[in-house]
């Protein structure tokens, strides 16, 4: 009995653990598309838009979006408010303060824009060449991430 419930918690524990997101960063996915090209998904989120938060705990924790973001494309988690410095395709992005401990980052501007403002959260797709093919400003469900991966694969 014992031995059982030790095997239970291991597989629970590594069963868990192999169905985690990678999440790359920007330069990381500059390097990693020298290896190997792939479209990259950049998911453009803040730490108080409710819906972001949303497709954090349902969207991406889909065992079947997870294992296709993993194997066929470069996910990159962008929190829109980051103050790092983010060197991507050549260029380096800032932070651009807007106010009293407020502002948005310029590389989230540059690839959450969609005529002329931002609305969280945004999935942006870049092709290989790291142009953006996709933009979408609004939560989307399981279902809609399954349907958008599909179709961009064709």
């Amino acid at each position: 009995m014992k031995k059982l419930f030790i095997f239970i918690i291991l597989f629970g524990i590594t069963s868990t653990g192999f169905c985690q997101l990678k999440s790359r960063t920007f330069e990381e996915a500059d390097s990693l598309q020298l290896i190997q090209k792939k479209k990259i998904i950049v998911f453009i989120h803040t730490d108080w838009c409710q819906f972001c938060q949303q497709m954090k705990t349902t969207t991406f924790k889909n065992h079947e979006i997870i294992k296709k973001l993993n194997s066929d494309f470069y996910f990159i988690d962008l929190n829109a408010e980051e103050r790092r410095e983010i060197r991507f395709n050549n260029q380096t992005f800032k932070y651009q303060p807007s106010g009293n401990n407020v502002g948005v980052h310029e590389l989230a501007l540059q690839l959450g824009t969609n005529n002329n403002q931002i609305v969280y959260p945004v999935v942006c797709v870049l092709n290989e060449k790291k142009e953006i093919i996709f933009q979408y400003s609004n939560y989307l469900s399981i279902k809609d991430f399954k349907l958008l991966l599909e179709k961009l694969e064709k």
